[in-house]
């Protein structure tokens, strides 16, 4: 297993098994910290620096959480408006990257541009994680789902993936690629328009993940151990903000998961969805005994924790 101290987590492509389960290793040491409301000093002389040219509730205050959590500092900005980078420069990310790594000890990115913390990786000289790149992927949010699995049933191998959504997203394609490590089946339910690429499709299958395809969550719900939710009504991830200026559709009732949907679940299933919600998860599944979105953002905390500390020397 390779070393995290000083690596980017730029990808679940390519992250092997071993590594998924060092991770949580980790995450389960400091998952105390947390839920206690305590705070280490495993990180005291460290600064993280939040890089964020698209918006983020979670993604980026779940970071900045762990840093404090283990006693570190936090620096960075949550609008491209803010910086050189959105104003009449537009500076590139080379150059953005290069200021920044003086700032801070590790930087997190979240870009509407598919590869942009690849690009940034490549001038910094101090780990980068990716918090979302346009449509390409979303490592750390995927690890925290993975997590969450293992942490509310037991692990992943032997589950079924139910994933409703639109395969475009970004953390589809890391679930896609996260799966293949271990012994699991994914039915995807999406739009036409909204299918995954033939080439990830046949390069998961080719690694031993059993992919299929069906019409309506309806017709598979009682097979899912995991329900994984992401949105089909979606803004352009290849921007930095959806100024809306017009009326957004409804969800199609093929990929709405209710009450209605879930009476003919396993009662030990779970529904996970990384969020901001809409139509398609109502909030009347909230008080039902499927729902983990919530648990899912404390472990989101608990992850993170993990991988500063992996990345920064702190843990091994």
């Amino acid at each position: 297993m390779r070393s995290f101290m000083g690596r980017d987590i730029l990808s679940l492509n390519g992250f092997e098994r071993a590594e998924f389960e060092h991770v949580f290793a980790v995450a389960d040491r400091f998952e105390p910290v947390p839920r206690e409301r305590r705070r280490l000093d495993l990180l005291k002389d460290k600064i993280l620096v939040s890089a964020f040219f698209q918006a983020s509730t979670r993604t980026r205050l779940a970071h900045e959480s762990a840093m404090l959590r283990l006693g570190g500092a936090v620096t960075g900005f949550a609008d491209p408006k803010m910086t050189r980078a959105g104003d009449f420069y537009q500076e590139s990310i080379k150059d953005t990257v290069r200021m920044l790594e003086y700032y801070g000890d590790v930087i997190v990115m979240r870009h509407p541009q598919e590869g942009a913390p690849h690009e940034a990786a490549r001038w910094a000289s101090i780990p980068i994680i990716n918090g979302g790149d346009g449509w390409g992927e979303h490592p750390t949010q995927v690890l925290t789902d993975l997590y969450t699995i293992t942490r509310e049933l037991g692990g992943v191998d032997g589950k079924t993936f139910v994933a409703v959504g639109d395969w475009r997203m970004r953390t589809m394609h890391s679930l896609a690629y996260a799966l293949t490590q271990f012994d699991t089946k994914l039915i995807y339910i999406t739009p036409d328009e909204y299918v995954p690429d033939d080439r990830l499709v046949k390069e998961v299958q080719d690694r031993g993940l059993h992919i299929e395809r069906a019409e309506h969550v309806n017709q598979v719900i009682d097979q899912a151990d995991i329900v994984f939710i992401e949105p089909v009504v979606q803004p352009d991830y290849t921007k930095g903000r959806d100024e809306r200026g017009r009326e957004v559709a409804k969800t199609p009732a093929n990929y709405v998961v209710d009450n209605d949907v879930l009476a003919h679940a396993k009662s030990s299933s779970i529904v996970i969805h990384s969020l901001p919600r809409m139509d398609e998860l109502p909030a009347t599944v909230d008080g039902t005994r499927h729902a983990r979105y919530w648990q899912e953002a404390y472990y989101g905390v608990v992850m993170r924790m993990a991988l500063l500390a992996l990345v920064l020397g702190a843990a091994e």
